[in-house]
């Protein structure tokens, strides 16, 4: 698979993940960190930061398993 091509399977595989998880996790979270449709909001924010954590941890994972085939 090209690299561009495991990016964005990465990057789907993060926002589905960071999205699943928000969602799930919404209601134990305060009023304010809820997001309300159509409208740029600290939920938009919170979301992303699910999004950008799930990311990382995708990335930290993927690099981990690069490494011990090389080896």
């Amino acid at each position: 698979m090209s690299k561009s091509a495991t990016n964005f399977v990465h990057a789907l595989v993060a926002v589905l993940g960071g999205n699943a998880a928000y969602f799930l996790l919404e209601k134990y979270l305060p009023v304010r960190a809820h997001h309300a449709p159509f409208k740029f909001d600290l939920g938009m924010i919170v979301d992303f930061w699910f999004c950008l954590v799930a990311f990382g941890i995708v990335k930290t994972v993927a690099g981990r398993r690069d490494r011990s085939r090389q080896d």
